[in-house]
């Protein structure tokens, strides 16, 4: 299958425990699915699900599946530091019904290419979905058209995730797999450039937030008006500018609870805001043009 569309980097909503807090979770994937959403990547980065226990992880994915129920295709994110572990949440998120997990390259240690090549056939062999690479250069990790081209003749590996600002590249892996790897774009404010690079789709952490300007965009590319597309972009973009001065799935967690979504403060050790450093931020955004 092809992944295609808008679909938001779901944040986990949680409790002051840490744990999942799955009222809220419904909440939000069932306004964004009202909203246009797509599909939803489950556990990434925006989801904090790297750091999650791995019992949170699991039911994050078992109970958003659930509340999916089919309607739109999840993608779940199943990296961590241990190999063994990431296997045992991809075979748990195939056996929940995931459409696709995905992973980003391993972290830390300089892996070579042989090494991570490795890593994704070793996966690819734990499950019978599709896989998604999570091409992002804050893992360290910076992979050329080539090695992408090589990673899929690996079976299952169908996709990319490309957070990345070189769409020249982009272009080059569809020109090098004969247009059909499925290549999503990351970058919310790059939308725009990622599209007419050739991506089949978008994931994105304002997406939780933004979903109906960032919708704009997507559907006014798809539609061939160019400049209406330049401009719904724009709108994004000045927002985005304004949100990366602080700390992304941090202020994200804010807006949405400014927004009626008791998602809790990011874990430990990330620090909340205090409330006049939340009245400050949200009135920026709003500056800048979200809309609350």
């Amino acid at each position: 299958m092809k992944f295609t569309g808008v679909m938001p980097a779901l944040i986990t909503p949680l409790t002051e425990d840490g744990k999942l807090n799955r009222e809220v979770l419904e909440k939000l994937i069932e306004d964004l699915i009202a909203q246009g959403a797509d599909g939803f990547y489950i556990g990434g980065a925006t989801g904090e699900g790297i750091i999650l226990d791995a019992d949170v992880h699991k039911e994050l994915t078992t109970e958003s599946i659930k509340i999916i129920n089919g309607r739109v295709p999840s993608i779940v994110h199943i990296a961590r530091m241990n190999y063994n572990e990431m296997l045992d949440l991809a075979r748990h998120a195939d056996a929940a019904g995931a459409d696709a997990i995905s992973a980003i390259p391993p972290l830390f240690y300089q892996y070579d290419h042989q090494a991570i090549y490795n890593y994704y056939e070793g996966l690819s062999n734990a499950v019978n979905i599709p896989i998604m690479i999570y091409n992002n250069p804050n893992t360290g990790v910076h992979f050329s058209a080539e090695q992408v081209a090589e990673l899929y003749n690996i079976k299952n590996v169908t996709a990319i995730k490309w957070t990345n600002y070189e769409f020249y590249q982009v272009m080059r892996i569809l020109d090098l797999t004969k247009g059909e790897f499925n290549v999503i774009s990351g970058p919310d404010e790059m939308l725009l450039c990622g599209l007419a690079a050739g991506a089949d789709g978008c994931i994105g952490t304002t997406y939780n937030f933004l979903m109906p300007e960032v919708r704009a965009v997507y559907d006014a590319f798809r539609a061939g008006d160019i400049e209406g597309a330049r401009k719904a972009q724009t709108v994004v973009s000045t927002i985005v500018d304004e949100l990366i001065k602080y700390n992304v799935v941090l202020a994200t967690k804010v807006i949405l609870e400014a927004k009626g979504y008791d998602v809790n403060h990011p874990l430990y050790p990330m620090h909340d805001y205090t409330p006049e450093q939340k009245a400050e931020m949200l009135a920026n955004l709003q500056k800048a043009g979200l809309k609350l």
